[in-house]
């Protein structure tokens, strides 16, 4: 059974700085193009970041560019997300993705295949 477990948030004040770990089994996942998505209360579900499998291309959205980052470790079939700068309205449920797809044709889509529990940030002003 594929499962994507999300780890590492919580509650940090304005300016700060976690780092979300997704941890994924039930498959290799060294040729899936993996990713994050959130949620804030009351709102669509949005693209934060995705990163290829083939070149390790990555992708951000644009509210989040320059703060946050993505990597992967395709041998531990993790993905981690770098978050720095936090603001209040980066406040949300993040959720990780998988798809085999590349990640420039899943850009604008929310069509991953897999997706994780999430797990909440919230940020404090």
């Amino acid at each position: 059974q594929v499962q994507l477990v999300e780890s590492g948030g919580g509650l940090v004040q304005a300016g700060g700085s976690l780092r979300l770990s997704c941890a994924a089994s039930g498959r290799t996942f060294s040729s899936y193009t993996m990713g994050w998505f959130r949620q804030a209360p009351g709102k669509d579900r949005d693209f934060v970041a995705a990163i290829g499998w083939d070149d390790y291309s990555t992708y951000y959205a644009d509210s989040v560019k320059g703060r946050f980052t993505i990597s992967r470790d395709g041998a531990k079939n993790t993905v981690g997300l770098q978050m720095n700068s936090l603001k209040p309205e980066d406040t949300a449920v993040y959720y990780c993705v998988a798809d085999r797809e590349p990640a420039y044709l899943l850009l604008g889509t929310q069509t991953y295949d897999y997706w994780g529990q999430g797990t909440q940030v919230t940020v404090s002003s």
